[in-house]
């Protein structure tokens, strides 16, 4: 029976993306797991599996197609010997939305499923929707197939599903969703009151260039506009002595240069703020819309510039690991972010992130919360300054401001200042960071 494969939901938020390529054609025949097409998001481009085997009889959205709706048929599957032609006919693009399943599917790449999907028996008797590659995978790690919640087109249950389920624990899986869905974006809209045609009428007869957004501008609009409009901020100063930290990092380096590592002052500020989670374990949390989530471990999100916009990959268990294990994860990160090749779960969750714009030269600023985190770390640049010493005198230190944005709905002003004065306790006293 003639099947239709679906444009995929590669993240929770994702509601379009771009068809960037086939890697196969018409007539070809796949398999299950087969990797079939290349799929751009907002933020990567990601492979695409084939669910099901059969042959490819017809491919409806050409490459290179941006603006593809999540659901929307993109080829059409048919078995030994049928015809694409008695395939159900193709939706237009602007097909029906994802479900809301997807708004809280596990951060693992998603796949497609035909619209008649295949079903599994429950242990009640009644069919469960669920891809052969995920009941195969299922029966492999022992998970209960009947106990999911699909992800896929439909509501199917999909292989990330499955190697969710077997990996994540029991009670946490409930926790985990939560925030995705309260992170999920709102379509990007002009500004209130004022159209684009409107703007572009007041510059009639100026010289401009006008740029078309893409999915990552699209999408950094949105969550920005919702942050600002949504989340009660409020922003704690605090300046830091860094002289003992630079000296620090000066002998670590020359240590760790036979193995050709070189930690940098945003490895220990990382460190420092993981660490700082862990003293103050109540600012450790999220808003999840009508409840806040308190997380044990420290998950450290750490704003990286790319072009046309920026990612906030996920140092997770952060207070676990070294600083040249930190070192070496964040360099991974940041050079993977810049080609669009992070997994959604690497730049997705955390409850915390940092912002450093000292790099640049810049003093100071204030940082807008990614949702659903609790706070972000605005990092400026170190400059020498003159400071008063304890015993009363005159004298010179490298100095840098830090401001912390928070949400108010989590953090109150007594628990973000005890935050930020552990940042600035364990920046400050780097030896205490190893212990």
């Amino acid at each position: 029976m003639a099947t239709e494969i679906l444009m995929p939901a590669l993240s929770p938020t994702m509601e379009e993306g771009t068809l960037a390529k086939w890697l196969v054609k018409e007539g070809d025949t796949v398999s299950s797991g087969d990797i079939i097409a290349e799929i751009e998001t907002d933020k990567a481009t990601m492979e695409f599996e084939a669910v099901d085997e059969g042959i490819v009889g017809r491919i409806l959205i050409a490459e290179g197609t941006a603006g593809v709706k999540v659901n929307t048929p993109i080829a059409i599957m048919v078995e030994e010997g049928e015809s694409a032609g008695a395939a159900p006919a193709a939706k237009p693009a602007a097909a029906a939305p994802a479900p809301v399943a997807a708004a809280a599917a596990p951060a693992a790449p998603a796949v497609a499923a035909p619209a008649a999907a295949a079903a599994a028996p429950s242990a009640g008797g009644a069919r469960v929707l669920a891809s052969p590659l995920a009941r195969r995978l299922a029966k492999e790690k022992g998970v209960d197939i009947a106990a999911l919640t699909g992800s896929g087109p439909h509501g199917r249950i999909v292989k990330a599903d499955v190697e969710a389920a077997s990996s994540a624990p029991k009670a946490a899986a409930p926790v985990a969703a939560a925030p995705a869905a309260a992170a999920a974006p709102a379509p990007a809209a002009a500004p209130a009151g004022m159209s684009a045609s409107t703007v572009a009428k007041l510059y009639e007869g100026r010289d401009y260039t006008e740029v078309t957004l893409d999915g990552m501008r699209k999408t950094i609009a949105a969550r920005l506009t919702e942050a600002k409009q949504t989340i009660p901020h409020f922003y704690l100063r605090r300046e830091v002595q860094l002289d003992a930290l630079m000296a620090f990092r000066g002998q670590l380096n020359k240590q760790l240069e036979a193995r050709g590592v070189k930690l940098s002052v945003n490895d220990f500020i990382i460190k420092a703020c993981a660490n700082a989670l862990q003293a103050v374990p109540d600012a450790n949390a999220v808003w999840a819309g009508d409840r806040i989530l308190k997380l044990k471990p420290s998950d450290v999100a750490v704003a990286v510039a790319v072009e046309g916009g920026l990612f906030t990959p996920v140092l997770k268990d952060a207070d676990k690991k070294t600083l040249s294990a930190l070192s070496a994860e964040m360099k991974d990160l940041a050079t993977r972010a810049k080609t669009k090749k992070l997994a959604p779960h690497e730049y997705q969750g955390g409850s915390f992130a940092i912002s450093n714009l000292g790099m640049f030269g810049i003093e100071n600023f204030d940082a807008v919360i990614n949702p659903p985190h609790g706070a972000i770390l605005a990092v400026g640049a170190g400059l020498k300054k003159p400071v008063v010493k304890a015993d009363g005198d005159i004298g010179v230190a490298t100095v840098m401001s830090m401001t912390l944005s928070v949400d108010h709905r989590v953090i109150d002003g007594a628990l973000g200042a005890a935050l930020l004065q552990a940042i600035v306790d364990n920046l400050e006293n780097p030896l205490s960071m190893l212990a």
